[in-house]
């Protein structure tokens, strides 16, 4: 039995994070496990507003199984209750709500009733069999009442990524648990009935709290919304600049990387903040943030993927047939195993602005958004450095069709060691998938990326009168 709801939920979590998906998904653990997207711009980081918040509240307990002393993660609540869909429909549904609890309890079944638990936030995304994503955010605690307990999660499943906003709906789930389930209820309606709003815009739900009265809250949503579903905060306490340079390095070149920790909120957002570097380009392989232990097996694939593993599987995880593979301890803030040339895979004087942006002025911000911006932007400045120039080759078609022309693309380069980099990452699937979508659009998306990219033309066409006065 075990090993069919296991098998439904690698079919589920066909995570390919945006869209990069160079074939056919294939039902293994190898498949690509998508994350909320921060690469194609036109995807989950850039929704124009408008769409439901959220798909599914559910609560997820601890039920003793009918042998055994071991415990099994099993809904207990679910709002709101899916009704009048068709049988191809249900049948979806129910291996969605089936693979959840796994995810809401990835460390196992081995528990105890507890008097103390801390709090943890953490979120998972599964991919559905026609690539529509849900994203799982879920709060882990203790429910409130006297003498030992078992943590419960509450799970809030959503197609949209906006972890900043979802924390803060959590926070008052959370509050409101404490009173009464039926408290919550209310407060889930006026959200459901609410628009997700546009970036830089504002949803204010009102809600009655017994004994508070009516209470009036705001959700608002991050003007720039590419940042929207990354927190690097928790990268940064845990690692150095030269060793998440080393990660984003292995990244590129799509390696197998493991991250271990030992709580989920820590898994959960370096796992993010780590893919999120990769912007615009998107992770295209295996991709769980936190991997269950029935699923250990997913680290002995031969195929890239980028996966956190609680520190209590640390042993089953050094024990396990791998190679070439950058084994992160988030703990010590330290490399267990790396392949060796982490330091050589870009461009020495591109690796040495990295380190300089990163450095400068890291200590005087104050905000998340004010970290995100700075540890973001030195690597979006690598892209644009490296190939922000691929528009200018891809030759169109009379019918709108372009063709990426990839050698006078990389001849473009005028640094030796920039085009030695460029010739390796053009066969990556994190660049062919990009491609694919450049060609097929007539004009290059107005999004981010290429507004960076016209500065930085900018730039030096008023370098070049400067250097020439000289």
């Amino acid at each position: 039995m075990e090993g069919r709801v296991v098998g439904r939920a690698l079919r589920f979590f066909r995570h390919r994070l945006p869209r990069l998906q160079a074939g056919p998904p294939q039902d293994s653990p190898a498949e690509a496990v998508k994350e909320p997207e921060r690469a194609q711009e036109h995807t989950l980081s850039n929704f124009a507003g408008g769409q439901h918040f959220f798909e599914y509240l559910l609560v997820v307990s601890l039920k003793k199984k009918h042998l055994g002393d071991d415990y099994e993660p099993t809904i207990t609540y679910q709002f709101p209750k899916r009704e009048n869909l068709l049988r191809g429909q249900q049948e979806e549904e129910e291996r969605l709500l089936k693979a959840i609890p796994l995810f809401c309890f990835p460390d196992g079944n081995a528990w105890a009733p507890l008097t103390e638990y801390p709090r943890e936030t953490f979120s998972f995304v599964l991919t559905n069999v026609d690539g529509s994503r849900k994203i799982g955010y879920c709060r882990r605690l203790l429910p409130a009442g006297p003498g030992p307990r078992l943590p419960k999660v509450y799970c809030i499943v959503s197609c949209i990524g906006c972890f900043g906003l979802f924390s803060k709906i959590l926070d008052e789930v959370e509050k409101r648990h404490q009173i009464s389930m039926a408290v919550i209820y209310p407060f889930m309606q006026g959200l459901r009935e609410a628009a997700f709003p546009a970036p830089g815009k504002t949803v204010t739900l009102k809600s009655f709290i017994p004994d508070s009265g009516t209470e009036f809250i705001s959700l608002t949503r991050p003007l720039d919304s590419h940042l929207e579903h990354v927190d690097f905060s928790s990268l940064l306490q845990c690692l150095g600049f030269e060793q998440i340079l080393q990660i984003f390095a292995s990244a590129v070149l799509e390696r197998k990387i493991i991250f271990l920790a030992e709580g989920l909120s820590t898994l959960s957002q370096c796992i993010h903040a780590a893919a999120a570097l990769l912007y615009p380009f998107s992770w295209a392989h295996t991709y769980i943030p936190v991997v269950p232990e029935s699923l250990l097996a997913t680290v002995c694939c031969p195929t890239p993927f980028m996966v956190g593993v609680q520190m209590r599987f640390r042993q089953e995880v050094l024990d396990s047939p791998m190679e070439e593979v950058l084994l992160v301890n988030l703990c010590e803030g330290t490399f267990l195993m790396s392949v060796g040339d982490e330091k050589d895979i870009l461009p020495p004087k591109l690796q040495d602005d990295i380190l300089d942006s990163l450095g400068q002025g890291i200590n005087e911000l104050t905000t998340a958004e004010q970290i995100n911006e700075h540890v973001s932007g030195p690597f979006v400045q690598f892209f644009v450095k490296t190939v922000g120039h691929y528009a200018s080759f891809i030759k169109r078609e009379a019918n709108g069709q372009g063709h990426f022309q990839e050698r006078p693309f990389c001849k473009a380069l005028t640094s030796k060691n920039n085009r030695r980099f460029v010739k390796k990452f053009v066969k990556t699937q994190l660049f062919s998938l990009f491609i694919q979508e450049a060609e097929k659009s007539k004009n290059p998306p107005a999004g981010y990326f290429q507004q960076k990219i016209l500065e930085y033309e900018e730039q030096k066409k008023q370098k070049k009168p400067r250097e020439k006065r000289l």
